[in-house]
Formats: C-alpha cells, structure tokens, sequence
C-alpha cells in the first residue's frame, strides 16, 4: 500500500480538441501517463491529483475524463485546479460520480482521508503569480478551506500532509496568508502543481524552505509519473 502523487493530468478524453500535445514536453501525454500508471500503481495504492484534472466545462463533458481515472487501478484522491471548470458542490460531484459508476474517486474539499497515520489534506490555493489577478474574497475562502481540512485531520490525531494546486511560494512572489496556515499549524510536507514549462520549474521552491520540504508535483515536470510519496 503506497501513496502517490500527480497534478496537471489535463485530460481531454471528451475534449480531443483542447489537448496539451500541443506544448513542448506533452506529447502523448495522455497515453504516457495510462502507461507510467499501469506500471507502478497497484489497486491498494492511493493517488492524489491536486488540480486540472478534466477539461470538461461540465460534469457531464468531464465524464469521459472521470471514466479513464476510475479504470486505472488504485484510489484517487481528487482536488480542484483553476481549469477545473465543470468543479460544482460536493454533494453535487458525489451524487455523479455515483451515478457514473465511479467508485475510486474521492473528493478533497473540507475534509480529509486518511493513508496510514497521515491525512492526506489541501484544496486549490489561490493566485501568487506575475500578471494573475488576487481576488481578496476567493483567497480568504481558500484560506479557510486548507485551515478546515488541517483541523479534520487533526481532530482525528493524524499528521497533515498538504497538497495544494497553486504554489505557495513561486520565484519572488509569496502567497502569505496560505503559508501562515502551513506554519502556524506546522506541516512538514507541501505538495503542488500548476506550473509548466522548463524555465518556470526552475523558479519554483523544490526544496526545503522555513522548515517545510516544498515538492513541485505538475504533470509534466514529473514527465506524467506519478511520484511515491511513502
């Protein structure tokens, strides 16, 4: 039974038209992940995919998408991107899921799972990039959710561990108020993706930074491997 790890999947199974293949680094993207799965995930094994999971802009358009996560083997653990727009209510995501036949997703939002002694916790994160707009109302909202899934794991004496989609911290530009969360409640290990591309990996943190070991998890910066966490 491990535990792994792997942002960015931007599957596109009903959207062929919105595919990555088009950038450097994610040819056949879809199939190379298929394939790096198969090979290292067995079905006791759990997997979180910290954000832009489906292209869909509904759930329905998503299906196709949730369909191909629920094949592979193991249970995965599933959290919001910023291009996750068919991303609705929880009530909402588990009563399709459940409808579809989708019985190893798991929604991240609010709560926790546990793996082992660890709760595996996070959400979305908000915006601490060059040129992207901060929007004070989303921010504290997303603050908010990270503070309730670190408390939910808690309550139930395990360790948090977080996974975010956003970075907290990217170049020279430091999202404050999610790492005072990290701090204040003293996570060891904080997992995200979003960031593509060669030279915007080499300015994220992948190291350890204020007593916490930042890990850069996105798709193709792991070159759509799923990474063990433990």
């Amino acid at each position: 039974m491990s535990l792994f790890v792997l942002a960015d999947l931007h599957l596109c199974k009903g959207n062929p038209e919105k595919t990555m293949s088009i950038f450097p680094g994610w040819q056949d993207y879809q199939e190379r992940i298929e394939k790096n799965w198969l090979e290292l995930i067995k079905e006791d094994d759990t997997v979180v995919l910290p954000g832009d999971i489906s292209w869909g802009m509904s759930l329905a358009e998503a299906a196709p998408d949730f369909h191909f996560i629920d094949d592979l083997p193991g249970e995965k653990v599933i959290i919001k991107g910023n291009h996750d727009y068919w991303w609705t209510t929880m009530r909402k995501m588990e009563e399709f899921l459940a409808s579809e036949g989708c019985s190893s997703i798991k929604i991240l939002h609010n709560n926790h799972y546990k793996y082992d002694k660890y709760g595996i916790c996070g959400t979305r994160g908000w915006v601490n990039m060059p040129g992207e707009t901060q929007d004070e109302k989303v921010l504290k909202r997303e603050v908010q959710r990270l503070e309730t899934s670190i408390k939910s794991a808690l309550a139930d004496e395990l360790e948090p561990i977080v996974f975010l989609h956003y970075p907290p911290i990217f170049a020279t530009n430091f999202n404050y108020d999610i790492l005072e969360i990290l701090y204040r409640y003293k996570i060891k290990d904080c997992y995200y993706g979003h960031i593509h591309g060669r030279s915007a990996h080499d300015l994220c943190v992948k190291n350890t930074y204020d007593d916490i070991n930042f890990h850069l998890i996105a798709g193709d910066y792991l070159q759509f491997i799923p990474e063990k966490i433990m």
